[in-house]
């Protein structure tokens, strides 16, 4: 039988400089060098470089940029996944777009699907609309995007191959934050999976405000890490055994009504 190791992870909070990608890549690298110990992944918020702005066309780098160069070069020299949101041109679109990349320089993206029309979102980026779970050293994780968390058919956990951890980036506000706390742990309940939000702290260009309230939480919703609104890195161990035995003593996820998301998302 294959044993599946237990997964570390780490997330950064952080303040991010308004629309500022070198001082944003200099503070984040920064705190990622406090992690002092061997992590598997490191999160990062949703537009980790630039904070929650709408100036796309202004702000947009591609594929082989310079922020996706400089999370291949962390990625290799901690030998772990480094993920977050950045704003990416292709094919004159705009995607708020959440990167996975991995030591050896390969990645992988999911663009983010609900865009928040409140803010204008919606109009200065395009829609997302292929959901994205990778496996990473014998894990399943469905990496998201802020807003989406909100929307809990798009999370939803698929009952033939689960994933294994839900994790979120985001720039979410303080205005909403018990919002945040909430839908954190019922997205953990629901789905019977670890689950991680990751959260900016300060106020942006825009005068919002940004409590943090980063979090990982274990497959009951109960949390195991919670942080305030400082600048932190943190790095817990996730164990795959207590996820598999609370999973076979709450099998729920068999019990769930089935359903497609027709011209969406293949899962």
């Amino acid at each position: 039988m294959l044993l599946v190791s237990d997964l570390t992870v780490s997330f950064v909070q952080a303040a991010l400089e308004w629309q500022d990608p070198p001082a944003n890549r200099t503070e984040l690298g920064r705190l990622i060098d406090e992690i002092s110990i061997p992590t598997d992944l490191i999160a990062l918020p949703e537009m980790f470089t630039t904070g929650f702005s709408m100036e796309s066309a202004a702000l947009a780098e591609t594929m082989d940029g310079p922020t996706v160069q400089w999370m291949q070069q962390l990625a290799a020299a901690r030998q772990a996944v480094l993920v977050g949101s950045i704003i990416i041109k292709e094919n004159d679109r705009y995607y708020n777009r959440l990167l996975w990349v991995r030591p050896d320089g390969t990645l992988t993206h999911y663009d983010k699907r609900h865009l928040f029309g409140v803010a204008g979102e919606t109009e200065a980026y395009t829609a997302g609309t292929e959901r994205l779970i990778e496996e990473w050293r014998g894990w399943r994780i469905c990496p998201l995007v802020c807003y989406d968390l909100r929307f809990p058919v798009w999370s939803r956990n698929p009952v033939q191959e689960p994933y294994d951890l839900l994790l979120y980036v985001a720039n979410w506000p303080a205005s909403r934050r018990t919002a945040w706390l909430t839908l954190l742990r019922a997205r953990a309940i629901e789905n019977l999976a670890y689950t991680m939000g990751v959260n900016c702290v300060g106020i942006d260009g825009n005068s919002l405000a940004y409590a943090g309230d980063s979090a990982l939480l274990d497959m009951r919703g109960e949390y195991l890490v919670e942080v305030g609104n400082q600048e932190t890195s943190i790095t817990r161990t996730l164990r795959r055994a207590d996820l598999e035995a609370f999973r076979e003593r709450f099998p729920a996820l068999h019990d769930a009504d089935p359903f497609d998301l027709r011209e969406l998302v293949k899962w």
